[in-house]
């Protein structure tokens, strides 16, 4: 999709920081643990913090 705005990743850094042990590798449980998580009222916003902390928790396995 390519760079991903500021604002997108402060809050997944935030959120990976704070609730990083309910993340998993999985896109689509990342959404639900956003949902209880947050608040966030614009679903495209969510969909991309939701990418960008499966991208992070991902690269971090890889590592």
């Amino acid at each position: 999709m390519g760079i991903k705005p500021s604002y997108i990743k402060s809050l997944g850094q935030e959120l990976i920081v704070k609730h990083g042990n309910r993340f998993s590798g999985d896109f689509d449980e990342n959404k639900l643990v956003l949902a209880d998580v947050s608040i966030i009222g614009s679903k495209r916003v969510r969909n991309r913090v939701a990418g960008y902390v499966t991208r992070k928790v991902n690269r971090r396995k890889e590592i």
